[in-house]
């Protein structure tokens, strides 16, 4: 593995982000698919409920996604910087907090699943389904918050390829017992519309199982050894530069879930038709969205790596390598978007009337999700240096003022449509705020590194 100063810095680029952009694909994949599988199996009101639920999760994995961010700059500058015991005493400090937080989000997401989603709007019609899979999904947190932060903490020492590995196994396994689960093939039991939850439950386990093997086998800096259980404490020096940088992304990705939530309960007042179409658009979105974040995650570990070898004037370069990938990439993904989005859409919506409104509103805000890539990878470089507070002020500014009352007013002027207008007028506001603050006063602070 090797870091920013000792390689080119667009193959070191584009290393360290294949892999992350195959992953999200493959993660993306296999919610597309379990999608199609219960859209196709089980109906159009067994995918409303499913969909309904994808808000809560991503609230419990947004507190998951900042510690994650946070600890990968540090172990990303202590990575730059060769010392090794630090790596491992950030991820031991980082993961325990994980569990703890995955332990509660089971106990109370499960206790509170039928008033969390009556609260949100779901239809009446399909909510006995919701909430017997949120149910489902929530006691499965504490093994999938977990993974989720240990793939984020490799990639801290430019290990990406570990991680793709891994769910490339989680998703095979998973795709191949959600219909066997739904049908109940070779003796297993019919289980309906929790399929998808318990048949990715087995693919993490398997994926974890697998990555702890390899990891060991290959003498890994994060290797889950001996040394490595020993660093499993809370250290509050190290959790305290953890939450400094995490919590304040954590708390942006709280933001945008509780928005998704707001937005989504908008939705349901149209009906469960409506409910369906914003399941499968939320499908496409990601195929595009999630590479945008890769490249951001890419440019913030490259740039704390660079602070952590002393190599400040590659900084700029890492910025400028981000924002042309993500022209390259997610154009190029948006352009797919839109010349495909009636056969994709068609692929797990099986009304013709649905499927024609999902495309609409997808066509509505597609080509936002350029705009979304550049201010993440302004962001993230900022992130690299330690410096969230205004970055991840400016987005929850632009979420909370700028797109909660646009959906809402557009909403009411021009109807479903209307709520999906709101998300290019946010992500214009983040990129405008973003740059000015980048302009103005980042470039002209003094970098220093945080371990």
């Amino acid at each position: 593995m090797q870091t920013p100063a000792q390689s080119p810095l667009w193959k070191t680029y584009l290393l360290f982000l294949a892999p992350m952009v195959l992953s999200n694909f493959l993660q993306s994949m296999s919610g597309t698919v379990n999608s199609i599988y219960i859209g196709q199996m089980l109906g159009t009101q067994a995918l409303a409920a499913v969909s309904g639920m994808f808000p809560i999760i991503f609230f419990f994995i947004a507190l998951v996604i900042g510690l994650g961010a946070g600890a990968g700059v540090l172990i990303g500058q202590a990575w730059g910087a060769r010392e090794s015991h630090m790596v491992k005493a950030i991820a031991g400090a980082t993961l325990l907090l994980g569990v703890l937080i995955g332990l509660l989000a089971a106990v109370l997401g499960s206790v509170f699943a039928r008033q969390a989603l009556q609260g949100l709007g779901t239809p009446a019609d399909v909510l006995d389904d919701a909430v017997a899979y949120a149910r489902v999904m929530m006691w499965t947190l504490p093994v999938v918050l977990v993974y989720v932060l240990f793939t984020q903490l490799l990639r801290g020492v430019s290990d990406t390829l570990s991680p793709m590995l891994a769910l490339l196994l989680s998703t095979a396994v998973g795709l191949a017992l959600t219909p066997a689960f739904i049908r109940g093939w070779f003796g297993l039991p019919q289980l309906g519309i929790q399929s998808a939850a318990f048949a990715g439950l087995a693919g993490t386990l398997a994926a974890m199982a697998w990555l702890s093997w390899s990891l060991i086998r290959k003498g890994h800096p994060l290797a889950p050894d001996r040394e490595f259980f020993a660093a499993l404490r809370l250290d509050g020096a190290i959790l305290g530069k953890v939450l400094r940088i995490g919590l304040p992304t954590g708390v942006q990705m709280i933001v945008l879930s509780l928005s998704e939530l707001v937005i989504l309960a908008l939705v349901n007042q149209h009906g469960s038709q409506a409910t369906a179409a914003y399941g499968a658009v939320t499908q496409i979105v990601n195929y595009v969205q999630f590479p945008a974040l890769s490249i951001a995650i890419t440019a913030s570990i490259l740039g704390a790596q660079a602070i952590g070898a002393g190599r400040l004037e590659r900084m700029g370069p890492i910025l400028r390598t981000g924002l042309w990938i993500n022209v390259c990439l997610t154009g190029g993904l948006i352009l797919l978007g839109y010349l495909l989005s009636h056969w994709l859409l068609g692929l797990f919506l099986t009304e013709d009337s649905t499927r024609a409104m999902a495309e609409h509103l997808l066509h509505i805000m597609l080509w936002s999700l350029l705009i979304f890539g550049f201010q993440a990878i302004i962001g993230g470089i900022m992130r690299a240096s330690g410096t969230v507070l205004v970055p991840v002020g400016v987005a929850i500014i632009c979420v909370l003022g700028v797109q909660l009352p646009a959906a809402y007013w557009l909403d009411g002027q021009f109807g479903l449509q209307g709520v999906w207008m709101a998300f290019p007028i946010a992500y214009l506001g983040m990129l405008v705020l973003q740059t000015l603050y980048y302009t103005r006063v980042w470039k002209h602070q003094k970098i220093e590194r945080l371990v």
